[in-house]
């Protein structure tokens, strides 16, 4: 591992928290549809990934099987109910440790990409106040979603750095698997099974400076950080 030129991250999990929204989102679209109470198990499995990959996900699982055609407009009628589910996030809908770890990263001229599977991501960015830390923000349209690594890829690209110089930011297992295909440096965030990340915090503040630092610098940190108040959550 190189030193560090480029931090990418998911935005859901990791900055903001969207994740009841979107399960809302798809819990309204399932009563209204086929009359089904979504299983709240399911939600883990529809995260990280794109909005058909979601679908496709709860249809599976109710063995309900649809054209291509109404999948997308399923698809499109759910995103219609999520972003009216959104219209009220702001700033404070940022996670503790996220403004303080971009401007971090902007101070020590890191570049900062954005590889979300979320084409509301732009509308997000702006709604939280943090666009202006990021230099590119991937577009995920016409790229194969996670755990696929071609939106991680195409991020390191745009930079022209190598695998090596870039680490990358995820809360689900998918996406942790398509930094890792990158073969770039994984930090899972969250409290999820995360294991196949390189280095695993329950949230951005236990990314202390002297831990962040170490990556940085292309140091190998390994394992799971937690706070002494977390060690017996379940």
């Amino acid at each position: 591992m190189k030193r560090v030129a480029c931090a990418i991250f998911d935005l859901d999990g990791v900055l903001t928290s969207t994740t009841a929204e979107h399960f809302q989102a798809w819990s309204m679209l399932f009563l209204k549809h086929f009359g089904i109470e979504l299983d709240p198990k399911l939600e883990s499995l529809t995260r990280g990934v794109s909005r058909i990959s979601s679908l496709e996900v709860l249809l599976n699982h109710y063995q309900i099987e649809l054209s291509e055609d109404k999948k997308r407009r399923l698809a499109n009628e759910k995103n219609r109910y999520y972003k009216h589910l959104i219209e009220t996030f702001d700033e404070g809908n940022l996670l503790p440790g996220a403004r303080e770890l971009l401007e971090t990263l902007k101070e020590r001229e890191i570049k900062i990409a954005l590889a979300s599977a979320s084409k509301n991501s732009g509308v997000l960015l702006n709604r939280l106040k943090i666009d202006g830390y990021f230099d590119y923000v991937v577009n995920p349209s016409r790229i194969k979603g996670k755990p696929n690594p071609d939106i991680f890829v195409k991020a390191q690209k745009y930079f022209g750095l190598k695998a090596s110089e870039c680490i990358g930011f995820e809360d689900a297992l998918a996406g942790v698997e398509a930094i890792k295909k990158a073969r770039m440096f994984a930090i899972g965030v969250g409290f999820e099974d995360l294991s196949k990340a390189d280095l695993v915090v329950e949230s951005l503040p236990q990314l202390t400076n002297g831990i962040l630092d170490r990556i940085l610098e292309g140091k190998q940190v390994h394992g799971r950080h937690r706070t002494s108040s977390s060690k017996n959550r379940t």
